[in-house]
């Protein structure tokens, strides 16, 4: 979707500032919420792009005004509260207000480790032969799609050039809405500074970017 999330090539933002040394977690908080996101997804059935979709789908107000961690919890609040695992009620009181909802078993504390390791393939068998080639040059699609989307809007309209095949893969756009992993090819498209910047743009700068065939078009 298009949302605030999507700050690539986004102007008045000022540089990206890296942080020395910088820490996984910089507060314990930030950990407990990264592990109940993960433990809690096979309890409330979701997968990593609706989880995302939680994230992204929010006023831009509120996206910006969040640190990276806190809008994880308030993804994992709307996800819970949505398939009835906590109520707004008990988010507030941050405790228990009424019985748990019968028949869902939770992940045991030892298990999310070894499940954050072990990750969750998404390559699949191929539904048809892939459309394009290594060296074949590419129009991204100019489409604004309104699930999660891993194309990014700098990019849209752009012309580019396949650099690899990563094979079929889940595609984000569908199985956001969990529905269906409608399994895509997926590419690598290397785009020049000039095409994504113009004329003002370093001639010398690449940027590639990893794209599922439906959003592409022959150029």
């Amino acid at each position: 979707m298009d949302g605030a999330h999507d700050m690539g090539g986004v102007k008045d933002f000022g540089p990206v500032v890296t942080e020395a040394n910088e820490p996984v977690f910089h507060s314990e908080w930030e950990r407990r919420v990264f592990a109940l996101t993960v433990a809690m997804g096979r309890p409330g059935g979701w997968n990593i792009d609706m989880s995302r979709f939680a994230r992204e789908n929010r006023p831009p107000a509120d996206y910006l005004s969040k640190s990276y961690y806190e809008i994880w919890l308030a993804g994992l609040e709307t996800l819970m509260a949505e398939r009835g695992l906590v109520t707004r009620e008990e988010i507030e009181a941050g405790k228990v207000l009424v019985p748990p909802r019968p028949g869902v078993k939770p992940i045991e504390p030892a298990e999310v480790t070894p499940a954050i390791r072990r990750g969750a393939p998404t390559e699949r068998t191929p539904p048809a032969p892939a459309l394009f080639e290594i060296g074949d040059r590419v129009r991204m699609k100019d489409i604004h799609p309104v699930t999660h989307t891993r194309l990014p809007h700098y990019v849209r309209g752009r012309l580019g050039t396949i650099e690899l095949n990563h094979g079929c893969h889940v595609f984000p756009d569908v199985n956001s809405l969990g529905k269906s992993e409608d399994p895509h090819w997926l590419y690598t498209v290397r785009f020049d500074g000039n095409e994504l910047w113009g004329k003002d743009g370093d001639p010398t700068l690449s940027v590639s970017v990893d794209a599922w065939e439906p959003y592409l078009e022959r150029a």
